[in-house]
């Protein structure tokens, strides 16, 4: 029997990426769910596409940066289940902009999703996590959360201030005794759309050029990525750093914390 056969998750950003295969994975393994993602129709492909339909699966359209439409989406779940073992904080975005001239709806539009979006599910949360024996708070993070690139400065804003969140919420539910594991996860490259759904300052920068461009980098599966991360949050762990890339890229950072910029190529522009 697996580790999540007869538990209850729900997970944000759902309908594509490590999303979708998480939700794969966890109805594959007997997980009742709650799904949510901004795209409807990602959504419902998901709920179609998971391989045990006789499990229980609810999905919701939620915009994870609107905390009253996450709050809603909460008393959904808590009206069908008195508890959860495992929320994801999975939902993000990305943008391609300079720290300095980037728009800064642009900046809000990202924080609000990729960190709000987090506290949002958190606080939402923490109180059906609270009741279970032993749970799990997911939250992803990226690579990006650990090392600052170019034209990546508000989804290094972002994904640093996840990793910062999480650890002191780890913290402080340890010393009040919670049931609740914290799992901070860092993928490097995963195979997903975010790069070509992205928003970017530059206008000639295609949705295919960025698909392209990043292409080299994403060498992890989203499912394989969805394995790792459900084997971290049953093991306990307090962080995963997901992919052959963001190991040796957060080794080379802690080793060289000055001089990591040109130790990985990131001083050349355009440098991921």
């Amino acid at each position: 029997m697996s580790y999540f056969d007869g538990k209850r998750a729900a997970v944000t950003g759902a309908g594509s990426g490590i999303g979708r295969a998480l939700a794969q994975a966890l109805n594959a393994q007997g997980c009742a769910l709650w799904l949510c993602d901004i795209d409807g129709d990602a959504l419902a492909e998901t709920a179609a596409a998971l391989p045990r339909s006789e499990l229980p699966c609810a999905t919701t359209q939620v915009d994870v940066g609107d905390r009253e439409g996450v709050s809603a989406w909460r008393d959904a779940v808590a009206a069908a289940t008195d508890r959860l073992e495992l929320l994801v904080n999975n939902a993000g975005v990305g943008l391609v902009a300079g720290a300095a001239d980037g728009a800064i709806e642009d900046l809000r539009w990202l924080m609000d999703i990729n960190f709000f979006g987090v506290v949002h599910g958190t606080q939402a949360f923490l109180p059906l996590l609270e009741r279970a024996p032993r749970s799990h708070l997911v939250n992803l993070s990226s690579l990006f959360g650990l090392i600052g690139v170019p034209t990546q400065s508000a989804y290094n804003a972002a994904k640093f201030a996840v990793r910062g969140y999480s650890e002191a919420l780890r913290q402080e539910l340890a010393i009040a005794g919670s049931p609740i594991e914290v799992c901070c996860v860092h993928p490097g490259g995963v195979d997903t759309h975010i790069a070509r759904n992205a928003r970017s300052a530059d206008p000639a920068d295609t949705p295919e050029a960025r698909a392209e461009a990043f292409r080299p980098f994403a060498r992890t599966a989203p499912d394989a990525a969805a394995a790792q991360i459900l084997r971290a949050a049953e093991r306990g762990r307090p962080r995963l750093l997901l992919g052959r890339d963001a190991r040796i890229a957060a080794l080379i950072a802690t080793l060289f914390p000055v001089r990591y910029p040109r130790l990985l190529g990131l001083h050349r522009a355009g440098g991921r």
